[in-house]
């Protein structure tokens, strides 16, 4: 027993196989499934993760037939010929003493080709293409490809599949109303709803065999309106059960789902009630989702019943050795999902493989630039100016490499805009981020200075081999008549400087900074607040059923007090926000359109002065009487040490904000210095 994750490292028995801990890699899709090197990239990915002591593991999701396909030419697993190239995954993965399951994906009506289909002819508005109506025949057949899918799995070595029963996907959209308008044997009742997919698990069983894994993924929470009631949910639970399921997995929200459910605003274990309320119900292991991203957490969970295992897609992601870690007691040095998505569901919804914004070497673990550079003449001595994401990279990367690295920060504390960032609500997570930095400072020996503001003089007198300038940015004010005025302040001001701010509020800039700003300004919450009591607000604020009294488990959402009123302002045409990540934009901007916040766009700023600010908004000229306005304009590299240094003859790099301004982006700041140092091995000359 382990003394400090006793249930989260105790073995789970299925009868005719064991998992060594009861966490599950879940499914995610990287982009990997759809390279044409035989699944190679996959395989070392897989492989990664199985060395850092993972149970289990579930592929991205793999289509049945093509009908399936997610996109065209997408992952797909029906013909024998395509066997051999899957094996070098299972092959990879049982090399590390893991297991693996292959999910079994059709896409159905959120497939992006004009051949989806779908139980009724309902066009999904995530995808430009509506379905055709499957006919009973192909109802059958596509049953059928499920098996013979499930059946080339076992042969290609999978110690399981997991049927995608969930997210809005094919076997969901049969089982919802919503979507399943059908008058024959597939639709209707709910028992004939329900059909398909026990149809499906019964074929299956019967083409995989007994002693193989099949998990089914049961849309638990559809977050939709007419989605399944939760006496529906919890028939079918006991159906797949008895029709041979070996796990049930629980699946939460619809892709067109207006709540969002994996977002870093998305309160650790928000979701692991909805598996609780199956526990006891059925026989066989549950396994609970949903923003699980540390040992304790996930401990927790299985400590206090709500499932039998726990499931970890991005957390692994962003560190493959987070069981090993935990099960050495060294928690402290897992590198945290912060469930930005930025790196990784906003490249695959690009067509990007994905990769994670805390951990750039993730799904490029077989790339040559993965593999850092072997200096020919020992190691260097660099000075790495700025604590922020891009310093703290490029700092403890070269240190890990054995280079003796100075790391130099003009402010009392690392994280640089990080600090700032950290203050939003919903993005408390930016401190874990920073806490895995210090650690990575400490273990690898980097010299740390701060309260240091360095000039080129005393670097060039210190016999740096190298500088890394990672100085980041600073605010840039825009040529307004008034700018000066006393009601106007900057977001570093208001973030990190405490600045009072007044009642009425306008921010100029929409950008990501401006949206940070505008929610930090009119959100109510109080800090400190317990996991329970931030679960409780994030239902109310959402909509989201605790007692699933409705279809899908919505219900109203609880209008809450709004301190300040506030208009968000952009000169630019189109959308406000449209610049945002995909997968994570829309709720920020529904965020503030339900706290009232008055988004407007081809904003063109005349003046500032007693009144408040003079604006012309569409040819329409108007004065917006304002305490306080708020400059969030874009930003202007720091880079006064370099051009010095190049004079001196100094190999001197530029990275982060240093490198580029525009809004501030962690994601190009850790990755240019990880870049950095896998390079560093040529970069010195002395």
């Amino acid at each position: 027993m382990h003394p400090t994750y006793p249930h989260l490292f105790q073995p789970l028995d299925l009868g005719f196989t064991t998992l060594k801990n009861r966490a599950i890699m879940g499914s995610m899709h990287t982009g990997l499934e759809e390279h044409k090197d035989d699944l190679k990239a996959l395989a070392a990915y897989f492989a990664e993760r199985a060395r850092g002591g993972i149970g289990l593991m579930v592929t991205g999701g793999i289509a049945p037939n093509r009908q399936g396909w997610l996109a065209p030419f997408g992952a797909k697993l029906s013909a024998r010929s395509e066997v051999a190239r899957h094996r070098n995954v299972t092959s990879a993965v049982h090399a590390e003493d893991s297991k693996i399951c292959m999910q079994i994906l059709h896409a159905g009506r959120y497939g992006m080709h004009p051949m989806l289909v779908a139980p009724s002819p309902v066009r999904a508005h995530i995808s430009p293409f509506r379905p055709w109506e499957m006919s009973g025949r192909l109802v059958k057949a596509t049953i059928n490809d499920f098996g013979t899918c499930a059946a080339l799995a076992r042969e290609a070595g999978y110690d399981g599949v997991e049927i995608m029963g969930s997210e809005g996907y094919l076997i969901n959209q049969f089982i919802a109303p919503r979507t399943n308008k059908r008058t024959d044997d597939w639709g209707g009742s709910f028992e004939n709803r329900i059909r398909f997919p026990l149809e499906i698990m019964r074929r299956v069983r019967e083409k995989a065999g007994k002693d193989f894994i099949v998990i089914f993924r049961v849309s638990m929470l559809d977050l939709v309106e007419d989605g399944s009631s939760w006496e529906e949910v919890e028939q079918l639970a006991l159906a797949l059960e008895a029709a041979g399921a070996s796990i049930l997995n629980t699946g939460i929200g619809w892709h067109e789902a207006r709540i969002p459910t994996i977002a870093t605003m998305v309160p650790r274990g928000a979701y692991a009630w909805v598996t609780q309320r199956l526990m006891g119900k059925i026989h066989i292991p549950l396994i609970t989702t949903n923003r699980i991203n540390t040992p304790e957490k996930a401990e927790e969970i299985l400590r206090d019943g709500f499932a039998d295992m726990v499931s970890m897609a991005r957390p692994l992601l962003a560190d493959p050795h987070f069981m090993r870690k935990a099960q050495e007691n060294r928690g402290n040095e897992i590198n945290t999902c912060i469930a930005c998505n930025q790196a990784c569901l906003d490249h695959i919804f690009k067509r990007k493989d994905a990769t994670c914004l805390v951990n750039p070497r993730a799904c490029k673990e077989n790339d040559p630039e993965a593999k850092p550079v072997v200096r020919e003449n020992g190691p260097a001595k660099i000075a790495v100016v700025g604590a922020g994401p891009a310093g703290l990279s490029a700092s403890t990367e070269l240190a890990a490499l054995g280079h003796e690295v100075h790391l130099f920060e003009a402010a009392d504390q690392i994280g640089g805009q990080f600090n700032m960032a950290k203050r939003i609500p919903g993005k408390a997570e930016f401190q874990e981020t920073l806490r895995y930095f210090g650690k990575m400072i400490e273990k690898n020996g980097v010299h740390l200075h701060l309260n240091t503001r360095v000039n080129a003089d005393f670097l060039i007198s210190q016999n740096f081999n190298e500088v890394v300038i990672a100085t980041g940015v600073s605010p840039r004010t825009p040529l307004i008549e008034g700018i000066e005025h006393p009601k106007v302040v900057s977001y570093l001001d208001v973030l990190l400087n405490n600045r009072p701010v007044g009642k009425k509020v306008a921010v100029i800039g929409a950008g990501g900074i401006g949206f940070d700003v505008s929610i930090f300004l009119t959100d109510d919450s109080v800090p400190g607040e317990t996991d329970k009591q931030l679960i409780e607000d994030y239902r109310e604020e959402w909509g989201i059923d605790p007692n699933y009294q409705n279809r899908g488990g919505l219900m109203p959402p609880v209008k809450e007090h709004v301190p300040r009123e506030l208009w968000l302002l952009q000169r630019s045409k189109g959308k406000v926000g449209d610049r945002l990540g995909k997968t994570t934009g829309w709720a920020h901007r529904l965020t503030l359109k339900n706290r009232g916040v008055r988004m407007w766009s081809e904003v063109h700023y005349e003046k500032i002065d007693d009144a408040g600010l003079h604006i012309t908004v569409k040819g329409q000229p108007q004065v917006l009487d304002v305490d306080t306005i708020v400059v969030c304009a874009g930003q202007n590299s720091m880079r006064d040490l370099y051009e010095p240094l190049q004079a001196a003859g100094i190999p001197v790099h530029l990275i982060g904000g240093a490198k580029e301004a525009g809004e501030l982006d962690a994601k190009r700041a850790i990755e240019e210095g990880w870049k950095l140092a896998m390079v560093a091995g040529v970069l010195a000359r002395n």
